[in-house]
């Protein structure tokens, strides 16, 4: 036989129709030892790399995997009991425009077996019958050759269960685009979802033992973006918060690549966010590439992905969850003194790492945070450029880049640091970011000279503070007896 015809014959074979499987006998695990005639076109047909192009330049591997095959409802069949044409000495040669209209031709071989009559037995498959424009392709649910009992008649307690009779399997549904979606569930993520309680049609409405209708979708994302909408079914709340988010605003301009809920949280696996924040972090990085580059070679972010300290920021804990913010807007810039102070005004945590929480009142209580101050106040600056020049934690600190301002990676940032001074003080030396004191305390340690002239200031002041007291005390008393 010619080679083409063989592989039309191997592609006949992959795409052959399935059935449904309503005998409780008709699925063996092990499977009767195949017959002559399927050892001899397995031969062939279980040796990969075999391959039918169509007319508009699709392909197909026509390869069969035997111990699969011998393993399905049909295992002990003859090949040419679905591919009556073809035998070891007949391979007739086959044109198709395309897979679809290949499958679609393929599955009628199922109904010369399977009547409409018992095929409508089925509450689904009744629904396929009813409402699908064509003819329904048996093999997207249930394969060609690696064909399985999916219900065997049993009666199920749940509509989960008896929604994952199919679903557990490997199913596929092709898009518009020719791209294939899987379909399959597993069973030990859906359990272990915080949705574990809920039934499937809780999130597929529309959906239900008796009602399965045919969806069409223009390409994954379009799936992906239409499924998120049952979200909101439950989580209005959390919603509407996502409107406000620069991710809908995107979204609604027409940029598809914005995250939706699954994105985020998964679709069937879907755990609580706060349960792992490293988690929830390396779901942003997936969007996010170079920012989260950044972010874990960073002191939060080695912290974090290495030392598992959860006490360090993630990226909700700066940009929230859901009510997501343009961090390059002025109203996001003015939050960023609170957005630091979460965490570095806590006594708690920093009592941990040896750091002092003045690191906030410092900022606030000099002259960049009181003038930040003002320019808040005035909710609208007359000059927004002078506005931008104030500086705040993340101009001197960096952003997703902070290092520690101690130890090996103190000159990298005070080279940051005095570069970012200058962009306001002009001529500003290598020196200049020494005569302030980093918002830290100072001590006999760290500043001694600072420190010695504070405590003077300390007894000084009360000093003369009591010595003014106690004259105008005198004067008062000297006024009374001249008198």
């Amino acid at each position: 036989m010619s080679g083409l015809t063989r592989f039309k014959m191997i592609a006949l074979g992959m795409l052959a129709a399935a059935t449904l499987f309503f005998y409780p006998d008709s699925g063996s695990a092990a499977g009767p030892p195949p017959s002559d005639e399927s050892a001899a076109c397995l031969e062939c047909h279980a040796q990969h790399g075999l391959q039918i192009k169509f007319k508009n330049n699709d392909k197909l591997e026509a390869y069969v995997d035997a111990d699969k095959f011998k393993s399905s409802v049909h295992g002990s069949l003859t090949c040419s009991s679905c591919h009556a044409d073809f035998s070891a000495g007949n391979h007739p040669e086959r044109t198709f425009r395309s897979k679809d209209q290949y499958a679609l031709k393929s599955s009628l071989v199922c109904r010369q077996c399977h009547a409409d009559e018992q095929l409508k037995k089925s509450s689904i498959h009744a629904s396929l019958l009813e409402k699908s424009e064509t003819s329904p392709v048996c093999s997207s649910c249930h394969s060609a050759h690696a064909i399985t009992a999916l219900s065997n008649g049993r009666k199920y307690a749940t509509e989960k269960q008896y929604c994952l009779g199919c679903h557990k399997h490997n199913l596929h549904m092709t898009l518009k685009s020719g791209e294939s979606v899987p379909l399959n569930v597993d069973e030990t993520h859906l359990s272990n979802s915080v949705h574990a309680k809920l039934s499937c049609y809780d999130c597929h409405f529309g959906f239900s033992t008796s009602q399965h209708p045919k969806r069409d979708f223009k390409d994954k994302r379009h799936f992906s973006i239409t499924q998120s909408e049952s979200c909101r079914r439950c989580h209005f709340d959390k919603y509407t918060k996502t409107i406000e988010s620069i991710h809908y605003t995107m979204l609604s301009q027409g940029n598809l690549k914005a995250p939706v809920c699954t994105d985020c949280h998964g679709s069937h696996r879907v755990v609580l966010a706060r349960s792992d924040k490293s988690a929830g972090a390396q779901s942003c990085g997936k969007c996010h590439r170079d920012i989260f580059s950044t972010y874990a070679s960073s002191v939060h972010g080695n912290a974090m992905l290495n030392e598992m300290n959860t006490d360090v920021p993630v990226c909700v804990d700066c940009h929230t969850a859901h009510t997501i913010e343009d961090a390059r807007t002025m109203n996001y810039r003015d939050k960023v003194p609170e957005i630091c102070g979460r965490c570095h005004a806590n006594k708690d945590i920093m009592k941990k790492y040896g750091l002092s929480t003045n690191v906030v009142n410092s900022y606030l209580q000099d002259f960049h945070g009181v003038t930040l101050k003002f320019y808040k106040q005035q909710k609208s600056s007359p000059d927004e450029g002078k506005r931008k020049s104030i500086a705040t934690c993340t101009d001197c600190h960096g952003i997703h880049d902070i290092m520690k301002s101690g130890g090996a990676s103190a000159m990298a940032v005070k080279t940051k640091l005095v570069k970012r001074c200058q962009k306001c003080h002009a001529g500003a030396t290598d020196e200049f970011p020494d005569t302030w004191l980093s918002h830290y305390e100072p001590s006999l340690a760290s500043a001694p000279m600072v420190f010695g002239i504070n405590l003077m200031y300390l007894v000084f002041i009360p000093f003369m503070m009591i010595g003014l007291l106690l004259q105008i005390l005198l004067h008062i008393w000297r006024y009374a007896v001249n008198r």
